[in-house]
């Protein structure tokens, strides 16, 4: 129920129907498990914060700072209850683990960019999905778009995978724990402009994300992992707006 109120609310845009449902499923995890509510009730919070701004990928200061805001305070609360309310410290970053990268590791980044490759160029240009991202010709711009995206692609992995599957998991397998963190992941994606078939390639990635996480124990991988994929999605962008910019993709 949890999962399915962030499917109406950022897939969907039934805030509603959203929100009553996000409300009913606390209501429910409070009668089945007092720990199941603590855990519920905080990625609520993560989702009621962000759902409260506009989610585009307004590149404007303004905005910038507006959905920046709610992107931290949507991973800051949870943590911060977890860690100083509650005293449970579920939530956690583990950005120094200490682990050295394994050879299937550091040989899976390159593969990352290679996919990049050969699906994001297909995607964004043939579907004109770019269109829902602004077009930027000027340094400012381009600098502004390229914070943009790669603030995203970091909080996707600090609320998706290490707060909203940390906590799922507290409580159900992990493959059902992904399946629901899966759900949030791509709705907020559709939301904030990834449409027509990206469910085909983000839901399959938020999946491998966190089953990553749980074979790594790293925050620092799965993150460089999105972000070599944001990377040639930033470029992807650039491109298609500027045609004769890296003109380096097969579309």
């Amino acid at each position: 129920m949890l999962s399915l109120s962030g499917f109406l609310l950022f897939a969907m845009h039934q805030p509603v129907p959203g929100y009553a449902l996000l409300a009913a499923s606390l209501v429910l995890a409070a009668l089945v498990d007092r720990a199941l509510f603590r855990d519920l009730i905080l990625i609520a919070a993560g989702i009621l914060v962000i759902s409260a701004v506009p989610i585009t990928t307004d590149v404007s200061t303004s905005h910038m700072l507006v959905m920046g805001s709610a992107m931290i305070l949507a991973v800051g609360v949870p943590y911060a209850v977890s860690r100083w309310v509650t005293g449970e410290h579920a939530i956690v970053f583990p950005v120094m683990t200490g682990n050295k990268w394994t050879r299937g590791e550091k040989l899976y980044l390159p593969v990352v960019v290679v996919l990049g490759y050969a699906v994001l160029p297909v995607y964004m240009v043939r579907t004109g999905v770019y269109q829902n991202w602004p077009a930027v010709h000027d340094p400012d711009g381009i600098i502004r778009l390229f914070i943009g995206t790669n603030a995203l692609g970091i909080w996707d992995e600090l609320f998706f995978i290490c707060t909203a599957f940390t906590l799922f998991r507290r409580h159900m397998p992990d493959w059902q724990a992904n399946l629901l963190q899966a759900v949030l992941f791509t709705s907020f994606l559709w939301e904030l402009g990834f449409r027509a078939w990206a469910p085909l390639f983000i839901f399959p990635f938020a999946l491998l994300q966190a089953r990553i996480f749980t074979v790594t124990k790293s925050l620092s991988y799965i993150v460089a992992v999105h972000l070599l994929f944001d990377f040639v999605l930033f470029l992807v962008l650039l491109h298609a707006h500027n045609r004769e910019w890296f003109d380096i993709f097969l579309y």
